[in-house]
C-alpha cells in the first residue's frame, strides 16, 4: 500500500485511496448521490426501504446471540433477552419495529412508482422484481414474529400450514418441508429461514432491483431512523402470552400485514380460494401492470383507467385490514361465532367499492385537472403583474441561531437519555434516543440550508468592474495627397519623331495651400 500516513492528511489520503480502488467493484457499480438541498423522500422511498433492512441486520445478527430456536426454549430465550439482557429490550423493539417500517415503505414505495408511472420508463424489470422482492419481504416478517412461538404466532403458523396444506397435489409435501412433520422441529426451520435463506433471496433481488443511481439523504436516513427509535418507546411490543398446547388459546390476530388476508379467511370460504389463489392473482396483477399500461403520459390523471384499479385495489387492502382486527365484542358469544366474518356482507362490501373506487377516482382527476388549470391562469396572472412566488426564506442570523439552539437541545436530549436509561426507563431512553436522532436530522437540513443560503447570497453580489486603462495617445499618421496629373488628349504619333515631353500642370500656389507651406518653402534652395 502506498500511501503514508505520516502527515496530518494521512487518513484523508486512505480513505481516498480506499474509495479509488473500490470504483472497480460491484460496490461502487452503484452511484450515491446526497442533496445539497431538501428534496421530497417520496422519489426515494426504496433507498428508505433499504436503510430499514440494514438496521435489522445489524438487530438481528445481536440478537441471535442470545435467542434458541427450540420449540420449547424459544418463547423463554425471547424473555430472557427483553427483561434479562443488557439492551435486549432496546434492541428487540428496533428490530420489531423496523420489521413493521420496513413493510410499510415497501408497499409506499410500490404504490408511488404505481400512480406516478416510473415503471413506464423502461423499467418493467425493476418493477416485477420489486413486486417479488416485497412478497419475500412480508414472508420474512411472518417468519420472524412466528420464531416467538407466543399464541398470535401458533395463530399464524396454523393458519399457514393449513393454506399449504390446501394446494392441490404438492400442497401436502410443501407443508412437510416447510413446517416439518408433527411441527417438532417447525422453529428451527423458520429460523433458517429467517436468518438466513430469505435475507440472501432479498439481497439476490435487491442487486438486480436497484438502478445504478441512489438518491443517499442523511436528514431522512436519521429521521426514519429517529421515528423507529420513537415507535419502539411510545409502543413497546409485547412477549405476549407462552403457547401451552394444554391451555384454550386467546382471542388475537395477526400482524397488520397479514389481518386482510385473515379477514378473507374468516368468511369460511374455500381456503384455496381465499388464502392462495386471490392473493396470486392480486401479485400476478400487479407485476404485469406494466405490460398492460398502453398509456403513453406518466401522470396518474393522464391515466384514468389504471389510476382507478390502483385505488380499488388500495381501498379493498384498507378495509380487509381493518376488518381482519375486527371481532365481535360480545364475549356471551363462541369464540368461531366472534370470529366468523358473515360472507356475504363482506363480499358485498369488497363489490361495492369496485364503482365506487372507481367514481372517486374520475372524481379526483376531474377535480386535479381543473385545480391545475386554475393555477396556471393564477401564474400567468402573476407573471403580467410582474410577481413571482417566493418559498419560505429565513434571514441568514435566524438561520444560524436556530442551528445553535438546536445542538444545545440535542446536547440536552444526549443527557436526558443517559439519566433515563441510569434510572431504568427503558422505554423512556428509547423515545428519547429517537428524538436525538430526529434532532440531529434537524441540525444537518438547517446546517445544509444555511449553506446554500449563504452560497446564493454571494452569488448575487456582483463582482466590481475593473477600470478601463486609458489608451494610449496614437502617433499622427503622415498625410498623403495625390496629385492629379492632366493627361493632355493623345496626338498621332509619328514613328520617327522623337517622343514629346510631357510637362504636368500643377498650380504651386494650391499646393502650398494644402500642404500649410509658404511660397518661399517651395523655391528651390541654393547648392
Amino acid at each position: 500500500m502506498a500511501v503514508s500516513l505520516s502527515n496530518k492528511h494521512g487518513i484523508v489520503r486512505f480513505f481516498k485511496w480506499l474509495w479509488e480502488g473500490l470504483e472497480r467493484t460491484l460496490f461502487l457499480g452503484i452511484k450515491f448521490t446526497t442533496p445539497s438541498r431538501f428534496v421530497s423522500p417520496l422519489g426515494f422511498l426504496g433507498m428508505l426501504t433499504f436503510i430499514t433492512f440494514i438496521i435489522l441486520g445489524i438487530t438481528g445478527a445481536l440478537l441471535m446471540f442470545y435467542y434458541e430456536p427450540i420449540l420449547d426454549r424459544a418463547w423463554d430465550s425471547v424473555e430472557r433477552i427483553n427483561n434479562i439482557i443488557p439492551y435486549g429490550f432496546h434492541i428487540r423493539n428496533l428490530h420489531y419495529h423496523a420489521s413493521n417500517a420496513m413493510v410499510f415503505l415497501a408497499l409506499s414505495h410500490m404504490y408511488y412508482q404505481y400512480f406516478s408511472g416510473r415503471y413506464k420508463i423502461r423499467n418493467e424489470v425493476l418493477w416485477v422484481t420489486g413486486i417479488i422482492l416485497g412478497t419475500v419481504t412480508i414472508l420474512e416478517a411472518f417468519t420472524g414474529y412466528d420464531i416467538l412461538y407466543n399464541e398470535r404466532a401458533e395463530l399464524a403458523i396454523s393458519i399457514a400450514a393449513s393454506l399449504t396444506n390446501s394446494i392441490p397435489i404438492m400442497g401436502p409435501d410443501i407443508r412437510a418441508m416447510m413446517f416439518g412433520a408433527g411441527f417438532a422441529d417447525f422453529v428451527l426451520r423458520f429460523y433458517a429461514l429467517h436468518v438466513f435463506i430469505l435475507p440472501i433471496v432479498m439481497l439476490g433481488l435487491m442487486a438486480v432491483h436497484f438502478p445504478r443511481l441512489l438518491v443517499f439523504d442523511v436528514p431522512m436516513v436519521m429521521a426514519i431512523s429517529g421515528a423507529i427509535f420513537i415507535t419502539g418507546g411510545v409502543f413497546p411490543v409485547e412477549l405476549g402470552t407462552k403457547f401451552e398446547p394444554t391451555s384454550p388459546p386467546g382471542v388475537t390476530v395477526p400482524e397488520w400485514y397479514l389481518t386482510g388476508l385473515y379477514a378473507f379467511l374468516r368468511t369460511q370460504y374455500d381456503k384455496f380460494v381465499t388464502g392462495v389463489l386471490w392473493p396470486g392473482l392480486l401479485i400476478g396483477a400487479l407485476a404485469l401492470i406494466p405490460f398492460m399500461d398502453k398509456y403513453k403520459k406518466f401522470s396518474w390523471k393522464d391515466r384514468p383507467m389504471i389510476t382507478a384499479i390502483g385505488i380499488t385495489s388500495l381501498a379493498q387492502i384498507i378495509v380487509t385490514t381493518y376488518w381482519g382486527f375486527w371481532i365481535d365484542p360480545d364475549i356471551e358469544k363462541a369464540l368461531t361465532e366472534r370470529l366468523v366474518i358473515d360472507p356475504i356482507v363482506f363480499y358485498t362490501v369488497m363489490l361495492l367499492l369496485v364503482p365506487l373506487s372507481f367514481g372517486f377516482s374520475y372524481m379526483m382527476i376531474k377535480i386535479a385537472i381543473h385545480a391545475e388549470h386554475r393555477n396556471k391562469l393564477e401564474e400567468a396572472k402573476r407573471k403580467e403583474k410582474g410577481e413571482t412566488r417566493q418559498g419560505i426564506s429565513l434571514p441568514q442570523n435566524w438561520t444560524w441561531a436556530i442551528l445553535f439552539a438546536l445542538l444545545i437541545f440535542q446536547v440536552y436530549l444526549n443527557i436526558s437519555a443517559y439519566y433515563a436509561g441510569v434510572a431504568g426507563f427503558k422505554n423512556v431512553e428509547l423515545f428519547l434516543a429517537g428524538l436525538v436522532l430526529i434532532t440531529f436530522a434537524g441540525i444537518f437540513h438547517i446546517y445544509r440550508y444555511a449553506v446554500q443560503q449563504a452560497k446564493e447570497a454571494k452569488a448575487e453580489v456582483p463582482s466590481p468592474v475593473p477600470a478601463e486603462k486609458e489608451k494610449p495617445a496614437e502617433k499622427p499618421q503622415p498625410i498623403v495627397i495625390e496629385v492629379p496629373q492632366v493627361v493632355p488628349p493623345a496626338k498621332a504619333v509619328n514613328p520617327t519623331s522623337p517622343p514629346a515631353k510631357v510637362t504636368p500642370n500643377i498650380n504651386p500656389g494650391e499646393v502650398a495651400t494644402n500642404l500649410d507651406v509658404t511660397k518661399a518653402d517651395l523655391r528651390p534652395q541654393e547648392k
